[in-house]
């Protein structure tokens, strides 16, 4: 397909595309999953016309989904992969080291290595990551617009905040040790400002002063409530005329490589297209359509606490632990860690103790209240792809089933962008930017 080389604006208002849709050209569209991809997939599809379906048996921004859990960052800056060069170094001490942001279990290793192989290889070379941190900025450098305007349209825009995000060291060499990542974002067209000691603790009193630098991108922006966000946009969904189906998806009707029903245990949907956006889920889902992806969960942890004793005026990435700390309508949130196991595991609460004792020593007026205070404690399943990039475009074994998953980290932030390229792909018109970064094949 041919893309447009300037930026879009256009998924910001739908309505030129509806208004010109031929009601001939409508298709019966069955979007496999609920989460912020789904959603976003569906209000887009909506805007052109088509008759769409939600499926998934959970719900919509319930706690079982990755984006409940988010950290909330709307961010055109994170276009830096989880694989960089010399990862494969670090590796024997993440399997050793239970209290570092990346962690393997030791039971999950067999399992895990055709990922872990294929995610060291991703990110081999500077060239390499160059090419993901160049798709992920396709779909996140006008995230926070995208999301401002999508929840304005929903009626919720209270949910999306425009205060900028604070990258935290402790010192300027500690930034200056991530020059690689730093230079992916100037060269996505990321800009920002410098703050000294003092003008980062005039931002964020309540910082602790082992901070003594910090990056400031205005332009960033969050969510502060992501599971309510996508509960409302699915909500938002079906009254444009969407139906929300509460079945589990197990599979297709396919005869001569043309789709003709969604598999569920509700029951049949027919249909003429369908998307998977079902998260880790979408796996299984892949292989029926043709696909065998390599796919895993990347499982992060948030501990939220209530009633915080202040409340920070920007969201905070702290560039040593690692950790995204977002003031959300619940409390204040810390996520973040990555922990390699199998989806079926057990939960390892105490990589939410290490997100509490990280919180404690980044802003001292926590530890005082650790005691009295309401903690809460989730963990979800990030899916994620080897190489960083999600996967969006058409399945091998029929066209007519489109994948829309793999997100990682980024599913939140970049969930409106992939919405309209999906879109586009089932409208058989020009991609608002270059599939082929995202296609299930890719060759780079």
């Amino acid at each position: 397909m041919d893309h447009e080389n300037s930026r879009d604006n256009s998924s910001h208002n739908g309505s030129d595309r509806s208004q010109n849709q031929d009601p001939s050209a409508a298709l019966r569209v069955v979007v496999i999953g609920a989460g912020i991809v789904g959603a976003a997939c569906a209000i887009e599809l909506l805007r052109d016309g088509h008759h769409v379906t939600l499926v998934d048996p959970g719900q919509p921004g319930g706690e079982q989904a990755a984006s409940y859990g988010n950290a909330g960052w709307l961010s055109p800056a994170s276009v830096v992969p989880m694989s960089m060069p010399g990862l494969w170094k670090k590796i024997p001490g993440y399997l050793l080291d239970k209290n570092s942001p990346l962690t393997i279990r030791w039971r999950a290793l067999p399992a895990l290595l055709p990922w872990l192989v294929r995610f060291i290889l991703a990110g081999a070379t500077v060239a390499r990551v160059e090419t993901t941190a160049r798709a992920l900025s396709a779909l996140l450098r006008d995230a926070p617009a995208r999301h401002r305007a999508l929840a304005a349209e929903a009626g919720i825009p209270d949910l999306i905040a425009s205060r900028g995000l604070l990258y935290v060291y402790p010192d300027r060499a500690a930034f200056e040790a991530e020059a690689l990542a730093w230079r992916l974002r100037h060269d996505n067209g990321v800009h920002w400002k410098e703050l000294d000691a003092r003008a980062c603790h005039a931002l964020l009193p309540e910082l602790a002063q082992k901070y003594q630098f910090a990056i400031l991108l205005e332009q960033g922006a969050h969510c502060t409530d992501p599971g309510r966000y996508v509960a409302a946009l699915v909500r938002h969904a079906t009254l444009q005329g969407a139906v929300l189906h509460r079945a589990k998806a197990s599979g297709f009707d396919i005869r001569n490589r043309r789709l003709h029903a969604v598999l569920t245990d509700g029951g049949e949907l027919a249909c003429d297209r369908a998307v998977i956006a079902a998260g880790i889920h979408s796996k299984t889902l892949a292989k029926a359509a043709g696909d065998k992806i390599i796919l895993t969960s990347e499982r992060g942890y948030h501990v939220v606490i209530e009633n915080p004793p202040f409340k920070p005026a920007v969201s905070v990435m702290t560039g040593d632990a690692k950790t995204g700390n977002t003031l959300t309508l619940s409390g204040l949130r810390i996520a973040g860690q990555v922990e390699l196991a199998g989806v079926q595991a057990a939960p390892d609460w105490a990589r939410a103790d290490n997100l509490l004792r990280h919180a404690a020593t980044t802003y001292p007026a926590l530890a005082a209240v650790f005691k009295t205070a309401v903690i809460r404690r989730w963990m979800g399943n990030r899916p994620s792809t080897t190489d960083g990039r999600p996967v969006l475009g058409p399945a091998s074994g029929c066209q007519d089933v489109v994948h829309a998953f793999g997100h990682g980290h980024v599913g939140l932030a970049s969930g409106p962008a992939s919405g309209r390229l999906v879109a586009d792909i089932i409208g058989g018109r020009p991609t608002f930017i270059d599939p082929a970064p995202y296609a299930v094949k890719r060759r780079d």
